[in-house]
């Protein structure tokens, strides 16, 4: 958790901010072609951490039965509510109520574009972590890789949603054909010198790369969810184990937002206090 702040200024006035958990909080969790337990602990864990009493988790199930290891990482997790409800209605439940479900202060998870769409639209009414989904993929690779590596990567994402977006930049035409055939985008550049500007106008969820010297490249980036440095980094790692969260930026989001921290579901209050002589001496500051 942040810590929180308390201090004097030089003429005495308290200044500070109090981290306090949020009543509620919605978790949308996706359903209808996998089962994902990875994203009930990603954003069930950090609610818990920032002490919020309330935990509604909303999750599609296309056969009526709720899969038993998403059952399972809602109880480790400590999610208190759970609904078989799914797409932009769960989101438009969360935030609004319904006859069933109270409505939380902030919708946080993965969803497909109707999702994305549905929290696009609710928020001012209730808070959301960020636009996240449809997933995304940019793999940056050399001709020294293995092409069924690369193209199992790319698929770690295109399966996820029939919207998903794969892509590969590389500098060795040869290696573009055997890697990526279908589904996605291939990008070929004289130089890998190039892939930078590429990839901080397409600010990618996920980036891997697939390079030996992955860490010039990794400097030049301003714009990107997550970072996978070298050939033995595949994304999947990240969905399950690496770094701070799964949930991550879509459609370009990554220029200005970042992953779902540990303070997802906390928020700052600021506070003041101050003498009358302090305030005076603060009004005469220019």
């Amino acid at each position: 958790m942040p810590a929180d702040l308390d201090y004097r200024d030089d003429v005495g006035v308290r200044l500070g901010a109090r981290w306090r958990p949020l009543d509620a909080v919605g978790l949308y969790v996706p359903g209808g072609t996998a089962a994902y337990p990875s994203t009930v602990l990603m954003n069930a864990i950090p609610a818990r951490v920032a002490g919020v009493q309330r935990v509604a988790m909303v999750v599609p199930t296309p056969d009526g039965a709720l899969d038993p290891a998403v059952m399972a990482a809602s109880e480790i997790a400590g999610v208190t509510e759970i609904y078989r409800v799914g797409g932009a209605q769960a989101v438009a439940a969360l935030a609004h109520g319904t006859e069933t479900i109270a409505p939380v202060d902030k919708i946080v998870g993965p969803g497909n574009a109707y999702v994305a769409a549905a929290k696009r639209l609710v928020f001012g009414t209730v808070g959301i972590d960020m636009i996240a989904g449809p997933s995304e993929i940019l793999v940056v690779a050399d001709g020294a890789n293995e092409p069924a590596w690369i193209g199992a990567d790319l698929l770690s994402q295109a399966e996820h949603d029939e919207d998903a977006q794969a892509i590969l930049i590389t500098n060795d035409s040869a290696f573009a054909t055997q890697s990526w055939r279908r589904h996605g985008a291939v990008i070929v550049v004289r130089s890998l010198d190039e892939a930078p500007a590429l990839i901080n106008r397409l600010a990618p969820e996920h980036l891997e790369l697939a390079v030996d010297e992955p860490l010039p490249l990794a400097e030049a980036v301003t714009s990107a969810g997550a970072i996978f440095l070298g050939r033995h980094t595949p994304e999947a790692i990240g969905d399950y184990v690496a770094g701070p969260n799964h949930v991550l930026p879509t459609a370009r989001s990554a220029r200005f937002s970042s992953g779902s921290r540990r303070w997802i579901s906390s928020s700052a209050r600021p506070s003041s206090a101050a003498t009358p002589r302090a305030s005076r001496k603060s009004a005469r500051r220019p």
